[in-house]
């Protein structure tokens, strides 16, 4: 049953439903992706209802219990961002894909600057500059994102530290972080076991997280006490990268006027390392 299946099952179910059952549905209809990663007992404790209910509405859509509902939900979200699925849908399309790019892309921009709070910003500058030391993690595509945060941070004269998978596992990494630091956890689908793992060990050990993702589903997101969210979409394969590097530019120049001159200075120094002809031709430009 693929994600347009099993949304037209809700929907021609939902209103012969009782109130209770109604509102179960309307929130799996709203939130698939949400539901389709959290326990019976989360989206119990969401929707204030028990974990029978729940039971009660899978078997109303006609699955055994919740577990195969739950099932239905995570194998038509696994469709939807299916690289090869996506490519052939894409190349069956009659749109011309560079402009579905561009007009997702758009989008992508847009939903990331609309959940973009003004308060977590602030927040974000807070828990940076109170930190020892920012660990910026990702895996994969993700970690792309990790190191614009880490490079940005560091030409701001931030203590900050990059950990990706390499020749050691995030789980060895990890091991030095301390309560005192930061870990600020940067991922998009697919999400990784090891590194909600490593995140959960850091949060266990008292250590502060933000969350960088696409989704509240994320698993890391349990761990963290800041979630900040840019959107991922793509029409072809993986996930779009322009939202979140979006995301971190608009954060980090915020940190840096919140920096005020310690970021002055820090800046100073880059541009006199910008000007090193050692290095880099000036007449083209100096930006980093």
């Amino acid at each position: 049953m693929d994600a347009k299946q099993l949304q037209e099952l809700m929907q021609g179910k939902i209103d012969d439903m009782p109130h209770k059952a109604h509102r179960v549905v309307a929130y799996l209809l709203s939130n698939m992706r949400e539901a389709s990663f959290r326990s019976i007992g989360e989206v119990a404790d969401e929707l204030r209802v028990s974990k029978a209910q729940l039971v009660r509405v899978a078997r109303m859509l006609g699955f055994t219990g919740y577990a195969e509902l739950k099932d239905a939900l995570q194998s038509a979200i696994l469709d939807q961002v299916n690289p090869a699925a996506m490519l052939v849908k894409s190349r069956d399309g009659e749109e011309n894909l560079p402009h579905t790019i561009l007009r997702m892309e758009h989008a992508n921009l847009e939903d990331t600057w609309a959940q973009l709070d003004g308060d977590k910003s602030a927040q974000f500058c807070t828990m940076v500059q109170g930190a020892q030391t920012v660990y910026c993690v990702g895996w994969g595509i993700s970690s792309l994102v990790a190191e614009h945060l880490f490079m940005r941070l560091r030409v701001m004269g931030v203590n900050g530290f990059l950990l990706k998978r390499g020749s050691l596992t995030l789980t060895e990494q990890v091991r030095a972080v301390r309560p005192e630091d930061l870990m600020v956890v940067c991922e998009l689908p697919s999400y990784v076991v090891e590194v909600t793992e490593s995140i959960r060990d850091c949060a266990d050990r008292g250590v502060p997280v933000i969350s960088l993702t696409d989704s509240p589903a994320a698993p890391t997101c349990r761990f963290a006490s800041l979630h900040l969210f840019a959107s991922a979409g793509s029409p072809t394969f993986g996930s779009s990268i322009v939202g979140p590097l979006f995301l971190v530019n608009v954060l980090t120049s915020l940190l840096a006027l919140s920096l005020g001159d310690a970021a002055h200075q820090a800046m100073e120094a880059q541009a006199t390392f910008l000007h090193d002809t050692r290095i880099f031709h000036p007449i083209f430009g100096l930006k980093y």
